[in-house]
């Protein structure tokens, strides 16, 4: 684990935005896009070698975080990465990953993780972002939730539940912030099946999903971008998702219930 950096005065001038899970998918999609705007980063990421890569292909001053943060000190080293960072405007808390199977059946170290990352991480990053853009008065923290987040399903217990939560910690931080006539912004993004390494990473053949529900990387982020600052709290890339999620929302339990065929695992 590197110690956490102390920026350059040049850096520690500019507009910043710090990227977790940086390193493929989602993370690597929004530095790019914020980097074409002008933003400085701070890219975090367990895979060092290919926050690396990514730099040297970005046009903009970039600070590597080679961390883990669901150990201790990964987390740690990122907190005080952003305390040290005045001109840190945009948090995206991207880092996740989830399992397939029942809960009691897969790995008990895997779903550990997942709370820490998904939970644990969430909150303290937020919270270490917000000690300083609140009394600036500037700022916007994405938590990159998932549409998995509006219901439940066999095999992705622990994945929905902590979706479940984000949106909710979203939710919570929005009405806080807006109680304190604050406006820094935050927002829960939740994405449907996205083209990405996620999904490869569970061994799913993107073929077994209808073709039509695939999202490209780039359309997410730029619905997620595109509602900064605008004060919408949940944001759905995808009409087809907005109504499944509506639908979720609202469909009592024992209705839910019943659309699971019993001995079928759904997928992420």
């Amino acid at each position: 684990m590197r110690r956490p950096p102390r920026y350059p005065h040049s850096l520690a001038e500019s507009r910043v935005a710090l990227i977790t899970g940086a390193s493929a998918g989602l993370g690597s999609v929004f530095a790019r896009k914020l980097a074409a705007r002008g933003y400085d980063l701070i890219l975090v990421a367990r895979r060092g070698d290919r926050l690396e890569a990514l730099a040297k292909d970005l046009p903009v001053r970039t600070t590597i975080i080679a961390a883990d943060l669901a150990a201790e000190d990964g987390l740690s080293a990122t907190e005080t990465a952003i305390r040290n960072c005045p001109k840190l405007e945009i948090l995206i808390n991207n880092a996740g990953f989830a399992t397939l199977g029942r809960f009691w059946e897969t790995g008990l170290d895997g779903q550990d993780r997942m709370y820490r990352l998904h939970v644990i991480a969430t909150m303290r990053l937020a919270r270490a972002a917000l000690e300083g853009m609140v009394p600036r008065r500037k700022g916007s923290i994405v938590n990159v939730s998932s549409v998995a987040g509006f219901g439940q399903s066999p095999g992705n217990v622990s994945y929905c539940s902590t979706k479940a939560w984000m949106n909710s910690f979203t939710e919570g931080l929005a009405l806080e912030l807006r109680n304190a006539r604050s406006p820094v912004y935050v927002q829960a993004l939740c994405p449907g099946f996205t083209v990405t390494e996620f999904h490869d990473t569970l061994g799913i053949d993107p073929h077994d999903i209808p073709a039509f529900l695939w999202m490209k990387a780039d359309d997410v982020v730029d619905t997620s971008l595109a509602a900064l600052g605008s004060g919408k709290v949940i944001v759905i890339p995808g009409w087809k998702y907005k109504v499944s999620a509506a639908f979720l929302r609202h469909l009592p339990w024992w209705i839910r219930r019943r659309l699971t065929r019993p001995g079928k695992d759904a997928r992420v």
